[in-house]
């Protein structure tokens, strides 16, 4: 009866980890003759040492962008609220509750869109990825929709 409720237990844990925030690794491979870059900035850096990658020169926050807001909270409620809480608490991702406290706006960002090249080679990100034991899923957010939901964070 043990081995049973810890088989059955395995397989739960399983399935729920690869349903959590999309599942698997569909679409995070590069396409063929691509390279992984050597070095991401990690969240102390001060720019984008990668092609392609957000630098702090990059994005210009202002005063909160109410419009902004709301379409943010839009993206969240459909491709982030399945892993991440709007408090501090975590689910499968961490909560997003202060968050612009313990990491930099193009950090934030480099991770909302370039979620595959931080989960390969920055420190921090691979950090978060042994505490939550889910890849963070590519949700294939545009520029914009990653700046909006960025908004949204800094009103939690």
């Amino acid at each position: 009866m043990k081995t049973t409720n810890i088989a059955f237990s395995a397989t739960l844990a399983g399935i729920l980890l690869l349903s959590a925030c999309g599942g698997g690794e569909e679409g995070t491979k590069l396409p063929e003759g691509v390279k992984m870059p050597e070095a991401v900035p990690s969240s102390e850096a001060g720019g984008a040492a990668t092609p392609g990658l957000i630098g702090a020169g990059d994005l210009q926050l202002g005063e909160i962008d109410n419009a902004m807001v709301e379409k943010g909270k839009t993206t969240y409620d459909v491709k982030c609220q399945a892993c991440h809480s709007t408090s501090a608490n975590r689910v499968v991702g961490p909560g997003w509750k202060g968050i612009l406290e313990k990491r930099k706006p193009e950090w934030i960002m480099n991770m909302v869109l370039n979620v595959d090249v931080m989960l390969e080679s920055d420190p921090e990100a691979q950090k978060l990825l042994e505490e939550c034991l889910v890849r963070m899923p590519n949700q294939n957010l545009s520029k914009e929709e990653g700046r909006e939901v960025l908004e949204f964070m800094r009103t939690l």
